[in-house]
């Protein structure tokens, strides 16, 4: 009887905890919600996460507040993520740094994104640019390689957002097509890289065009190339590296952003979030600001973003692998 009673007890306990966590989700959101960004303030997936969670939180009802986890190329905010409670209150934005970073077999602790996080929605995409210090004696891709293997001009450095970074392996790529001899020099975030090329602390900074755009307007840096395959509205007056006659890899150069929540976020949880990107996307006065800096809304649900993830890993592993890359 003492048994029959102790199993009754706890069929209760779980019916009771299933009932709850239903409850949860079909009244989700009740609470903030905190976005994640694995880099420092002022970078590209700060500055767009910050733009989106304005129109995101008048969708979803609730405020939205930005936490940016920086350090270790976004892995710690991937991590923190991914360790959190499935219930849609910890999501993260991430950028194409989170698809780069698998190919680096060396990097430990490693972190497989499409094991480890929710796929929820593929949300922009946004064209990257070739910046330069304004102290550096440049105007074009072939004025720059020359100058870093000039005898008589110092080395050049290059800033990235920090190893395995979108800005990093993008720069790789731009490299292994033009031999650029320069010195790399990672940073905590975009931002901090950004900061220290407007001072003419270092040479070079692929940085996305929307971070781009203004620093480039009031002349603080001077942008050389843009790797879309058209020039970018933001910049119209910088040629594509095509232009410059540089054939890069094949491989996507383009920054894009999608949000990824713990594994195992409630099904209805997950359609409540992918409804409200949908509709803030639709908000006329985010397009009119995303198409200032040149982001292009680009909405696909946790389908198409687990597709994308699969063919960005796998080619981006191919291109790491072929020039033997290292991340540590």
């Amino acid at each position: 009887m003492h048994r029959l009673f102790s199993v009754v007890s706890v069929c209760s306990v779980l019916s009771v905890a299933a009932v709850s966590t239903v409850q949860a989700a079909s009244d989700f959101p009740t609470r903030p919600i905190r976005m994640v960004v694995g880099f420092g303030a002022g970078g590209a997936t700060d500055t767009f996460t910050r733009i989106f969670a304005g129109p995101l939180q008048t969708a979803l009802g609730q405020t939205v507040f930005v936490e940016n986890v920086a350090g270790a190329s976004g892995y710690i905010g991937w991590r923190t993520v991914a360790s959190a409670t499935p219930d849609g209150y910890t999501l993260l934005m991430s950028e194409n740094a989170i698809v780069m970073r698998p190919g680096f077999k060396d990097v430990k602790p490693t972190f497989d994104p499409a094991a480890e996080l929710e796929p929820v929605a593929f949300i922009a995409t946004s064209p990257l640019a070739v910046c330069v210090s304004n102290t550096v004696a440049a105007n074009t891709m072939k004025e720059l390689v020359d100058l870093s293997h000039s005898p008589t001009a110092k080395k050049l450095t290059n800033a990235s957002a920090g190893v395995t970074s979108v800005s990093q392996l993008s720069w790789e790529v731009i490299r292994d097509a033009t031999k650029l001899d320069v010195l790399d020099v990672p940073y905590r975030g975009g931002g901090p890289a950004m900061a220290d090329l407007i001072a003419g602390h270092v040479d070079i900074n692929v940085a996305s065009s929307q971070v781009a755009k203004p620093l480039t307007e009031t002349k603080q840096i001077k942008c050389l190339a843009v790797t879309s395959a058209k020039r970018s509205a933001a910049l119209p007056s910088v040629p594509t590296l095509a232009e410059q006659d540089i054939k890069t890899a094949d491989v996507d150069l383009r920054f894009w952003f999608a949000i990824f929540g713990p594994k195992n976020l409630p099904a209805e949880v997950k359609t409540k979030i992918q409804q409200s990107v949908q509709k803030a996307l639709t908000d006329p006065t985010l397009a009119e600001r995303l198409k200032g800096l040149d982001i292009t809304p680009e909405y696909g649900d946790s389908t198409v973003l687990a597709a994308r993830l699969a063919k960005d890993i796998k080619n981006w592993g191919a291109f790491i692998e072929e020039k033997g890359l290292k991340g540590q």
